[in-house]
């Protein structure tokens, strides 16, 4: 049985992202290194969300882990 995310904190990260660049999203929220994957999620039952950057870019990377459109930010966290 797979725990609840931990709530990161209630915004999203900014972050630049490069094109072509596979990063690994944090969706359990229990990482130290925000809003990316440090492995803290062994044994907890939630695995990283794993995504291609298609563009070099500034993005707005979910903080909740409650977002539809995980792991970019829907705004959700401003209903938590």
């Amino acid at each position: 049985m797979s725990e609840e995310p931990k709530v990161a904190q209630k915004k999203p990260y900014v972050v630049e992202l490069k094109a072509g660049e596979t990063y690994y999203w944090c969706a359990c929220g229990h990482s130290k290194n925000q809003p990316f994957c440090d492995a803290s999620h062994k044994g907890k039952g939630i695995t990283p969300i794993a995504f291609v950057s298609p563009k070099t870019e500034a993005a707005y990377l979910c903080g909740c882990k409650a977002s539809k459109k995980k792991p970019f930010c829907d705004g959700t966290h401003k209903s938590l």
